[in-house]
């Protein structure tokens, strides 16, 4: 599996002393540890805090190791309960996760409430950079921006909490942009981590090889869609993608539709639902079919698959997807709003 976030201690972790024991002359940053975390995000990993210390630690930790915390959990209760409030609120998996601290007693605290989450030493660290958990096979121009694109996060979700109007009016006054065009060969790396990267909206279940995903883009018998979300808050970039089989008068079949966690809870998954239906019966297709591995990380998916209207049957063999039909083409999704851009005719 590969990390998606290292959570951090601070106390001779990130930072080489003790914060509350420092007076006024709070510690400097670990070099090592630095250096570390600062190539980590140069592969599109992000990091954050989990503290037995006051909130402004996390705060003079950014500020002497120069890095940009995702989230930050400072206190005093069980580092595994900050941990499951990290992974909530950055809408990842147990296993995405690394947690780096000095003390023994927390790594095992960790370990037995979260086994999962992988949980090293900072002695650990010169030698995790290299192992394949920490070593994406391509580094996009997304990966490279993640934390940025994660801070932006941050700063939406204070505004969206600020605000009084509902969702749609939040993303008309956040100037949202979502863009739904045909991939290009040049957004082959891109599709392929998204295939590696997700999982509570991934049909598959499982990574597609760049060579085949670059294969499809270039196949008269597949439609291959990127979806880009932006807004005030930031670029996204590319944070979705689906792959059609076209069969016109039969079943249209969405054989692989994969959605960033950034994206969730901001209407994408829905839209891009709706212009697939859309599409599919502006061009005489009878039903929209979206196979769908089952597992317990793809809930949301298969929640919001039967929100869009399509109906699955009560079970499946085993190791087989379910089958998501909706039939088309009435009633069909209502137009797409006017924050979305996307193509009449394929």
């Amino acid at each position: 599996m590969t990390v998606k976030c290292v959570v951090w201690d601070l106390d001779n972790t990130l930072l080489a002393g003790v914060y509350l024991e420092s007076g006024d002359h709070p510690p400097p940053a670990d070099q090592a540890m630095t250096a570390v975390a600062a190539e980590l995000g140069r592969r599109g990993v992000i990091h954050a805090v989990a503290s037995k210390n006051p909130p402004d630690a996390a705060g003079h930790a950014e500020r002497v190791t120069g890095l940009r915390f995702a989230a930050a959990e400072c206190g005093w209760g069980r580092k595994s309960d900050s941990l499951r409030r990290i992974i909530a609120d950055l809408g990842l998996s147990d296993d995405a996760v690394a947690f780096v601290d000095d003390d023994p007693y927390e790594r095992a605290e960790v370990s037995s409430a979260l086994p999962r989450v992988l949980v090293l030493s900072p002695e650990d660290m010169d030698d995790a950079v290299g192992w394949a958990e920490f070593s994406p096979a391509v580094v996009t121009a997304e990966a490279r921006r993640r934390g940025a694109m994660y801070a932006a996060r941050r700063r939406r979700l204070a505004g969206a909490r600020a605000f009084t109007g509902s969702p749609d009016d939040f993303r008309r006054c956040s100037g949202v942009q979502l863009t739904i065009s045909r991939a290009l060969t040049a957004d082959g790396p891109r599709l392929h981590e998204l295939s590696v990267r997700t999982r509570q909206f991934n049909t598959r279940g499982e990574a597609v090889s760049l060579a085949a995903l670059q294969d499809m883009v270039g196949s008269a018998g597949h439609r291959v869609a990127a979806v880009r979300l932006s807004d005030r808050f930031g670029d996204d970039g590319m944070v979705g993608a689906s792959v059609t089989e076209p069969a016109p008068g039969r079943a249209w079949t969405v054989t692989l539709l994969m959605m960033s966690c950034r994206a969730m809870g901001r209407g994408v998954i829905e839209v891009l639902l709706a212009w697939l239906a859309r599409s599919a019966a502006r061009d005489g297709a009878a039903s929209l079919a979206v196979p769908v591995l089952v597992s317990p990380r793809n809930v949301p998916l298969r929640l919001a698959l039967a929100a869009a209207g399509f109906r699955a049957p009560d079970s499946s063999p085993p190791g087989t997807p379910a089958v998501f039909t909706r039939p088309l083409p009435e009633p069909l999704p209502a137009p797409l709003p006017g924050w979305v851009t996307a193509p009449e005719q394929w």
